[in-house]
């Protein structure tokens, strides 16, 4: 199957609205909000520890170029996120080649009033001993 990341990048397609040495930016498609934007490596990668130092910096530069452009001109808030998710088949809302969603936001916004109105009961104190597992399981 063909990669529709990697499609957008060959064709220098008119659906990029920004693009570096190694990343482009589209709106994504389906989107969110208004303004929602994907960075994605031009290179075909699924993690971010695939990139390289100058990739990773590239991209991370636009992130914050684009985070201001944001800010300065879209919206008062930008949430920024990466998924990887390799146990979900691509489909029309996911695409196995690593991007950057970077989502203008608004209080009380519609992402906020439909979806996240109701993460205030996912969230859960943390025990001690969970404490303990993840500071084990990450050490270096």
């Amino acid at each position: 199957m063909e990669c529709r990341f990697c499609k957008i990048a060959t064709e220098n397609s008119e659906r990029i609205i920004r693009s570096t040495k190694h990343t482009f930016t589209v709106l994504s498609d389906p989107k969110l909000m208004s303004g929602h934007l994907l960075i994605i490596p031009r290179r075909h990668v699924e993690k971010l520890s695939e990139l390289s130092k100058e990739e990773r910096t590239d991209l991370f530069e636009e992130v914050i170029n684009l985070q201001e452009k944001i800010l300065k001109n879209i919206a008062p808030g930008c949430d920024i996120c990466e998924h990887y998710r390799p146990f979900i088949p691509d489909n029309k809302l996911k695409v196995s080649h690593l991007h950057i969603h970077l989502r203008p936001r608004e209080l009380d916004d519609e992402l906020y009033e439909k979806v996240q109105i109701r993460e205030k009961d996912v969230f859960k104190d943390i025990e001690n001993k969970e404490w303990k597992k993840y500071k084990e399981l990450l050490k270096d």
